[in-house]
């Protein structure tokens, strides 16, 4: 009997990128999957295009292979893909709305470049998750902003949302396989439903109603998409209580700029409601985009510091072939690298240590912490609580995939430390 190919999935950037690897996996039917990069025959890459550091390890990443079939799917596959292929630097280029036909261009043995118009929407659903304990649920896919930095519009098309009753379906298969946290991913989750006389808030609240729910975690959310649908389901106890909503800046000139449709002063309210009900908040936050002066700077940080934020996914601007903020930045001139750095790792100081004050605050409070465990990493068990907070347990039984109850814990710099049983 002929021996099959070996099939190799690597996966860049966000978790919907996640979700769409594991989609991918359950189309490959006349190949072995692997775990093992170096045994593969052929390699896909779900690649990530969100900046250019991106772009610069997705193509390294490529450049590394050797003697492999390389396959690219994913963001890059539209804005990168022919010109890989062209170069010779891949063997096919598979478009996000093509996941369903990887086996069928696979077997023809022959080079391929299948990328469709960005209008599609996933109809399949994934049932289980290799090598991950909670499970991940793409809700919607494209986006309807045009920010002026942002290249994810052109690559992934206008929002569309999957149906309220495939969602509740797929989780419901989800819980029944074991899976008790779950994961809402999308390009923005929080348009999700807009188009369809629905909402984000009226999904979450039946997804919350499915026997075996135990936790819903959010990805990242806009500020305006915060509607009272959603704020109804803020006190449910299936909803985690850290929240990621994605500032971009804290200078209203500077948001203009951007194009955001949000502004500081709502945003500073809305962040306040959230806290008053003992949330953890999270952000996105782009330092050195053009026109960021020292006025500008100065205003931001001042803004920011109110902002109470406890997590934060900080970047320097990197410009996009085709944005607005790329014109701006050929028009402007530009912050130095080492200033841009230095403005980045002052908000990462205040967040690190809003953090930590945080963490305080629940240990003095006596707030217990609810884990699920997802790892065992250099003789310590680890999982992240209701707060998205990282939490190391010490413990001679066996914790994997267990939900924990822990009241006695201790807060350390970069984590929460705990010698515990399961409860």
């Amino acid at each position: 009997m002929q021996t099959k190919e070996k099939i190799y999935f690597k996966t860049f950037g966000c978790r919907t990128n996640i979700y769409d690897t594991e989609l991918l996996k359950g189309y490959v039917k006349d190949y072995e999957l692997t775990n093992d990069e170096g045994e593969a025959d052929i390699v896909v890459v779900n690649s990530c295009t969100v900046t250019n550091g991106a772009d610069s390890g997705v193509r390294a990443y490529i450049k590394a292979l050797q003697g492999k079939k390389i396959i690219l799917t994913g963001c890059a596959a539209a804005s990168k893909g022919k010109d890989l292929l062209d170069k010779g630097a891949i063997f096919g280029v598979l478009g996000a709305g093509n996941k369903a036909q990887i086996n069928a261009l696979l077997r023809q043995g022959r080079k391929f470049y299948e990328v469709k118009p960005i209008d599609f929407i996933d109809t399949d659903i994934v049932k289980r998750f290799e090598n991950h304990t909670k499970a991940f649920v793409k809700i919607q896919e494209g986006c309807d902003y045009a920010c002026s930095y942002c290249i994810i519009p052109s690559v992934r098309g206008k929002s569309r949302s999957i149906s309220e009753e495939t969602l509740i379906k797929q989780v419901q298969i989800l819980a029944n396989n074991g899976y008790t946290e779950f994961v809402l991913t999308g390009t923005n989750i929080g348009s999700y439903g807009r188009k369809d006389g629905t909402s984000l808030g009226r999904l979450l609240q039946r997804l919350g109603a499915v026997n075996g729910v135990k936790r819903i975690r959010l990805g990242s959310l806009e500020p305006a998409q915060i509607d009272e649908s959603f704020k109804e389901i803020l006190d449910e106890p299936w909803i985690e209580r850290h929240l990621h909503i994605a500032l971009q800046h804290t200078s209203e000139p500077m948001l203009r700029l951007m194009r955001r449709r949000s502004h500081t002063k709502d945003d500073l309210a809305l962040f306040e409601l959230l806290r008053g009900k003992g949330y953890a908040l999270g952000t996105d936050f782009i330092v050195a985009h053009p026109g960021e002066s020292v006025e500008i700077w100065e205003e931001a940080l001042e803004n920011f510091k109110k902002f109470a934020l406890t997590h934060l996914h900080g970047f320097v601007f990197s410009p996009r072939n085709g944005t607005h903020s790329a014109t701006l930045l050929a028009q402007s001139q530009q912050i130095s690298g080492l200033l841009a750095k230095e403005r980045l790792q002052t908000l990462k100081n205040i967040v690190a240590q809003n953090n930590l004050e945080f963490r305080r605050e629940m240990l003095r409070a006596k707030t217990p912490l609810n884990v699920l465990v997802e790892s065992f990493k250099d003789g310590f068990y680890e999982g992240y609580d209701e707060f998205y907070n990282k939490i190391k347990i010490k413990s001679a039984q066996d914790l994997s995939k267990k939900w924990l109850k822990i009241d006695k814990y201790e807060v350390q710099e970069r984590c929460n430390f705990a010698q515990s049983s399961p409860c």
